[in-house]
Formats: C-alpha cells, sequence, structure tokens
C-alpha cells in the first residue's frame, strides 16, 4: 500500500471513530477502519481486563465465523494463555519498551505446550485464515488492549510493513477511545446527580419522553413514583448542610436499591428534596408495592421523617396519557396528596374512582400557580 492510501486509511479511520455517538460504535468503527486499512478480512477489538486476568472481545467485525457474534457478551480470553502478550505487558512494556505489533501465520507452530502461538494459530486454522497481525493498544500510558486483523487463507500474508503500520492504526486507535472516553464522561456527569450519584432531572426527562413514545405506539405500561423526602429542612436548619447531605445520599441510596426491584427502572433526584423512579413495562400493581417498600424504608432512616410518595401509571385510570408532562403532573399530585394527607404508604391516581382528586388536581389550570396543592396542605 502506498503512503498517500495508508495516509487516508488512516483518516478514514480516525473520521469513523471521531462520528461514533457511543463506545459500540467508537468499537466497532475502529475495527472496521483497521480491517480496511490492513485489506484484512476480518477484525476484532478487545480489552484487557486486569481485575480477571482476561482479553475480552468488544466487537468482531468482517467476515465472522459462526462463533463470533459481532457484539459478544462472553468472548474472552485468558491472558496466561499467551505468553507474548504476557510478555509484552509485563516485562517488555513495564521496563520502558515501545508498542510493537507482530504477525502470526497458519503455517507457524501448532502443537506441542499450549501457549500464544497454539492459540493463535489453531484459530486461524479452525476459521479457515490464513494470517493475523496483532497491534497493542496502550491509553494513557498502559497496555488497554489489542486490535487484530486477520487475512483469508489463499490471500497475502501479513509482512513487518503491515505490522508497523497496524502499531500506528493502534495508537489512532487509543486516540479514538481516549477521546470516546471523555464524551461518555462528559454525557454521565450531564445525566447525573453529584451529589447522590442518582440519574438526575435531565436524564428524566429524556427517558421518560422516550417511554411515553413507546406508550403512544404500543401500549407500553410506563409508571412514574414521585417522592418527596420529609424533614431535611429541619435537619439542615439544626444539624447543618452538611447532615442534611447525608440524609439525601442515604435516600438515594435506599432509591435505587428499591428501584433494583424493577428491571430497568430509572432512579434519580429531581432536585432538592425530590426524587423519582421511572418504570417501564412492568405492571403497576407491581411498582405501587415497591414504592410503598420505598416508604417503609425511607420511615427507618435515622435522620429523616419518611417520605411522601405519589405514583401514576398508564395502566390505572387516569385517561389518556399522550404526553409526558401530563403523566409527571400526575405524579406530582399524587405525591402533594400524599404529603398533605401525611400518608405512610404511596398515593396512587386513578384509584378513588371517576372523581378521583389526584387526577382533578393534575388536570384543572389551577395546577400550575400551585393553588391546588397548597389546598391538599390545608393552606388558605
Amino acid at each position: 500500500m502506498g503512503e498517500d492510501r495508508r495516509l487516508a486509511a488512516v483518516v478514514g479511520l480516525a473520521q469513523g471513530m471521531a462520528a461514533a455517538r457511543t463506545p459500540r460504535e467508537s468499537w466497532r468503527a475502529a475495527a472496521l477502519g483497521a480491517c480496511r486499512a490492513l485489506a484484512g478480512g476480518f477484525a476484532a477489538l478487545s480489552v484487557w481486563e486486569r481485575d480477571l486476568g482476561r482479553l475480552r472481545v468488544l466487537v468482531n467485525v468482517g467476515d465472522r465465523s459462526a462463533d463470533e457474534d459481532e457484539f459478544p457478551e462472553d468472548e474472552a480470553y485468558p491472558v496466561h494463555q499467551f505468553p507474548e502478550i504476557t510478555e509484552f505487558l509485563h516485562e517488555r512494556w513495564v521496563s520502558g519498551g515501545e508498542p510493537n505489533a507482530w504477525v502470526e501465520t497458519a503455517r507457524g507452530p501448532a502443537a506441542g505446550q499450549p501457549g500464544y502461538c497454539h492459540q493463535r494459530v489453531a484459530a486461524l486454522r479452525r476459521r479457515g485464515r490464513g494470517s493475523c497481525v496483532v497491534a497493542p493498544i496502550v491509553l494513557h500510558g498502559r497496555a488497554w488492549g489489542e486490535l487484530y486483523v486477520a487475512r483469508s487463507a489463499g490471500t497475502p500474508v501479513f509482512d513487518r510493513a503491515d505490522a508497523d503500520f497496524a502499531t500506528v492504526l493502534a495508537a489512532v486507535v487509543a486516540a479514538g477511545i481516549a477521546q470516546t472516553e471523555r464524551l461518555e464522561e462528559a454525557r454521565r456527569l450531564a445525566f447525573t446527580d453529584a451529589l447522590t450519584g442518582l440519574a438526575n432531572r435531565r436524564a428524566v426527562d429524556v427517558r421518560l419522553e422516550e417511554a411515553i413514545e413507546w406508550h403512544r405506539a404500543d401500549g407500553t405500561t410506563v409508571s412514574l413514583v414521585v417522592c418527596d423526602l420529609n424533614g431535611l429542612k429541619r435537619v439542615n436548619d439544626t444539624r447543618g448542610h452538611a447532615v442534611g447531605d447525608r440524609l439525601l445520599e442515604r435516600f438515594g441510596s435506599v432509591l435505587s436499591l428499591c428501584g433494583a426491584m424493577l428491571p430497568g427502572a430509572l432512579a434519580a433526584r429531581l432536585g432538592g428534596d425530590e426524587f423519582c423512579l421511572l418504570a417501564v413495562g412492568q405492571p403497576a400493581d407491581g411498582v405501587v408495592k415497591v414504592a410503598g417498600e420505598l416508604c417503609r424504608r425511607a420511615a427507618e432512616l435515622e435522620l429523616g421523617e419518611g417520605v411522601a410518595c405519589g405514583v401514576a401509571s398508564t395502566e390505572d385510570p387516569i385517561g389518556p396519557v399522550r404526553s409526558a408532562r401530563r403523566l409527571f403532573r400526575l405524579a406530582d399530585a399524587a405525591q402533594y396528596r400524599a404529603k398533605a394527607v401525611r400518608a405512610a404508604r404511596p398515593v396512587v391516581a386513578g384509584r378513588e374512582g371517576p372523581d378521583d382528586p389526584v387526577v382533578r388536581l393534575a388536570d384543572e389550570p389551577s395546577h400550575e400557580g400551585g393553588g391546588e396543592r397548597r389546598r391538599f396542605r390545608g393552606r388558605p
């Protein structure tokens, strides 16, 4: 491959990774870009999981065999089976060596004591491939994983020049992965409450809009639990805000624990002393049961005074829910009613008959100004 074509291949790889919106898209773009750049028929990207001592495959692209999924769930290889990787990770690299790719061919040794060559070469033969090039990926000064590109049997085998070029590609991949990780961290921070580590209001708004779209499309049940942590102001005023923050963190842990009882539920802090759980595709009665458990556990917190909890679900008789805003208003109104009557259990919208006060509150225009909320709380 000429210098111009190699430069174009490097640029294409970098651009493909830069355009990726998720880690999976980034991994796939890396493998595809390297496969094209090296005129390969197959490529894979793997990460070194230090705590488990293994290489875990993140993505397989190109001419995959029957046992190679594009995004495998459990394809991993113990590092001790690959002496050359172990040597690189634990000897040459830590002693100041530079990243260096290597080539294996199906003609290499594939018998004798199991080891790196045995595993690689046997895999090439088993999958009808003639050669492969393996390039370590180094990120933030540490071995992160490997880039693997293979050619099918009967095609030209990789040579030293290809291995050197693979080292360049691995460096481009490392830069792309670093950028993806920074973007993911930025997204995580944008959708995470800094104090509790739960999702924040922005995350709830996005997820709830999506859930309501599913509900409108196919009737998927969407349920929202909104709760107000009682006693936070008293704790802040008498014990200080640091103690109040601890109360918020402890309740956040309780909310997270209860949310785990509803597969896929999103636990979030809306702001101040208000929290919520968003459950999609779960039966309404199951959500109410979990909300009841949340109330019970909150009442046992040492510093707090329990929680006022409201539930609204599209499965209950609350009328058509065509917008995320309406479901939120219903759950919010149920929470305010729970606060007003000092309910120890959740108040559920739509379960008090045709003239349900929560549904009426949520749908009346005065709700915008908070008039009905004050009436529920016994205020003039």
